[in-house]
């Protein structure tokens, strides 16, 4: 498996750099005091997973496949994938930020989360219209920062 971050016998990378940990800070917003996650959750762990196209490559959850990216943002410090779960959740289409993103097999066009499929399926619910407000973001952040994995 060619994962984004494999670096040859060189030391040359090869996609670019293999999964870190990453950590949800948490601060006060500007939305009526709730308190959200901030910009590093809605970052890549790894800097290279934002050069990768990523519309159409599968999206596993740790206990399976949920669908098909069809729309990601690589937008320094508010990156996220949109996923088309097809008939999983019938037809749910779920916004997940990008410090869910575990890993990228390049070579299977899939991105890894750290979420199950049920986490996945409690999201708060997608509306295509207002998914760029500030407010549905502070709300993702919340609920992804809530289940946070180490």
């Amino acid at each position: 498996m060619a994962r984004a971050g494999d670096r040859g016998a060189d030391g040359r990378e090869r996609g670019g750099v293999s999964p870190r940990g990453g950590r949800v800070q948490r601060g006060d917003s500007n939305q009526g005091g709730r308190t959200t996650a901030i910009v590093e959750f809605w970052t890549y762990r790894e800097q290279s997973f934002g050069s990768i196209d990523l519309a159409g490559y599968k999206v596993e959850a740790t206990d399976g496949e949920i669908g098909k990216v069809d729309e990601a943002s690589n937008d320094v410090g508010s990156s996220y994938i949109v996923v088309d779960t097809g008939p999983w959740i019938f037809g749910k289409t779920v916004m997940l930020p990008a410090g869910v993103v575990k890993d990228i097999d390049l070579d299977t066009e899939t991105v890894v989360v750290d979420r199950s499929k049920e986490e996945i399926k409690n999201s708060p619910e997608f509306d295509p219209e207002t998914y760029r407000d500030n407010d549905y973001r502070g709300e993702l952040g919340d609920y992804y920062g809530n289940t946070r994995r180490g």
